[in-house]
């Protein structure tokens, strides 16, 4: 038996996945992965196959002798450098809105869904967010924050950070609970309300309508609902005063230092880390032994 990502890889799996490999040779390696995880059951939060995970293990039973993959696939690529996003007419700035909530009428989310929303968040956030755009990986959701016809801002929800000692600490989590239960934390990486919008406690105001319609949106859109939002606030820039007054709770700096891999280095700051569990028993969830699904409180 072996661990690989969290999941206990029996001997009779192994022999499973040995013998996969050696009927199904003719697959390509990516249809080779979906099929291992199929007859594994091994699957991310939202049902899909766990891709990733699935191919590392396959990659070291390979550099182990146990297998052969076949060879990597020659087709067509993507461009290495996605073509950058170019500002248009559409997100120029606007008049100098200012006030109260009063003011300006109800808030409220609404989830870019079509390709023409999508691609307004996009170029918002490449406009004017000090961290620009980038895209998302997995399960995510984006907002466009409105008020009546106006646009406000708007809000990018995507995967968690892949360790962090305080929040796994105070989580309760060890390194196997933390591999296999990740997908039920969701990070709110990007957090936009317009430089010419001054409207006082509006970005509080945000932040409890996002996190009371999250679940369902979540489960919606991904068919599962997180148990737990995290975020990060750079002190150079922010105090960070929102997340507080929408009862996020404050686990202190990040170190700036991610997960050591060969070749990887990282130059990113110490940031503010604030959570915000999403159900009553989010412990229960992230420390669970299976997926449990939908199935919080």
């Amino acid at each position: 038996m072996i661990i690989h990502c969290g999941r206990k890889i029996s001997s009779k799996e192994l022999m499973q996945i040995c013998e996969t490999v050696k009927t199904f040779s003719r697959l390509s390696r990516n249809e080779l992965v979906h099929t291992v995880c199929e007859h594994l059951g091994w699957y991310t939060a939202s049902g899909r196959n766990k891709f990733e995970a699935c191919l590392k293990l396959l990659q070291r039973l390979e550099a182990e002798d146990f297998i052969q993959l076949p060879e990597k696939g020659k087709g067509k690529r993507g461009p290495k450098n996605p073509k950058e996003l170019i500002p248009t007419d559409r997100t120029l700035p606007q008049k100098e809105l200012n006030g109260k909530l009063s003011d300006i009428g109800p808030v409220f989310l609404r989830i870019a869904q079509t390709k023409d929303e999508v691609s307004l968040v996009n170029e918002y956030l490449h406009r004017y967010h000090y961290l620009g755009y980038k895209k998302p990986f997995g399960c995510h959701l984006r907002y466009l924050i409105k008020a009546q016809d106006l646009i406000l801002g708007c809000m990018l929800f995507g995967g968690a950070a892949k360790a962090l000692k305080q929040r796994d600490q105070w989580i309760g989590w060890n390194a196997e609970e933390r591999l296999r239960n990740l997908g039920f934390v969701i990070n709110n990486g990007r957090f936009l309300i317009f430089p010419w919008v001054n409207v006082r406690h509006l970005a509080s105001h945000i932040l409890g309508k996002a996190v009371r319609g999250l679940l369902q949106d979540w489960e919606a859109r991904w068919g599962y609902r997180p148990a737990l939002l995290e975020t990060f606030v750079d002190p150079q820039r922010f105090e960070g005063t929102c997340y507080r007054a929408a009862n996020f709770r404050y686990l202190g700096m990040t170190s700036g230092v991610g997960l050591v891999r060969p070749g990887k280095s990282y130059t990113t700051s110490p940031k503010k880390l604030f959570v915000y569990p999403l159900v009553d028993n989010f412990r229960q969830v992230l420390c669970s032994q299976e997926l449990i699904g939908t199935e919080v409180k």
